[in-house]
């Protein structure tokens, strides 16, 4: 199954030459390439990415203000902000709104087409200057997740449990391990015991 991709940019250079370089790869399927964002939320809909690309900025547009709207629709859905600029604000503001990564255009296709595939399957990826904002407290689904994955619970056992798609699951983890600023379920259990977030009977 490929991965369904869909561009928004306002560089028309910039569309043709992505499009050519991801549908390059065979796991990767570009489902569209938008140069005006004004229906955005309709495009999405009709063509439903797995993962959109997105400028920072599209012509009189904030793309993370575009992002912000998207996600208040389709919160699952992983956003990819590309930028011309690798300016720490960018990053920052970039990962405070939600997205999934941040990529600057100067970044070769090998590396994003490796951000594409990761972000599909539920992870982050930002530069190392992307700092954590302080203790962002677990949500109550989130702390039930936990304590699933703490009882040694697979995501198909989680996701049956808590009558959840296995993505939805996933998408759970992966911020839950984001927001404990850890690299594993393990280290997100050990943090969590260690904070008092969860206790094992």
């Amino acid at each position: 199954m490929k991965i369904k991709v869909l561009i928004v940019d306002d560089h028309l250079l910039l569309l043709e030459s992505l499009r050519k370089a991801l549908e390059n790869d065979l796991t990767i399927q570009v489902v569209g390439t938008i140069s005006s964002p004004k229906f955005l939320m309709n495009d999405i809909i009709n063509t439903s990415p797995d993962v959109v690309l997105m400028d920072i900025r599209i012509k009189s547009y904030n793309g993370l203000d575009l992002m912000k709207d998207i996600l208040k629709k389709m919160p699952q859905l992983p956003i990819i902000i590309l930028s011309g600029y690798n300016y720490e604000e960018y990053i920052q503001a970039a990962y405070n709104a939600g997205a999934s990564a941040f990529v600057t255009k100067e970044t070769s296709n090998e590396e994003l087409l490796f951000a594409i595939k990761q972000v599909q399957q539920g992870y982050k990826l930002f530069p190392s200057t992307a700092k954590k904002q302080g203790n962002e407290s677990l949500t109550s689904k989130e702390r039930e997740i936990l304590k699933l994955i703490a009882e040694d619970k697979t995501n198909i056992e989680i996701s049956d449990e808590l009558m959840l798609s296995k993505r939805t699951v996933e998408h759970h983890i992966s911020s839950i391990i984001r927001k404990l600023d850890v690299d594993s379920r393990v280290g997100a259990i050990v943090t969590a015991i260690k904070q008092g977030i969860i206790t094992l009977n």
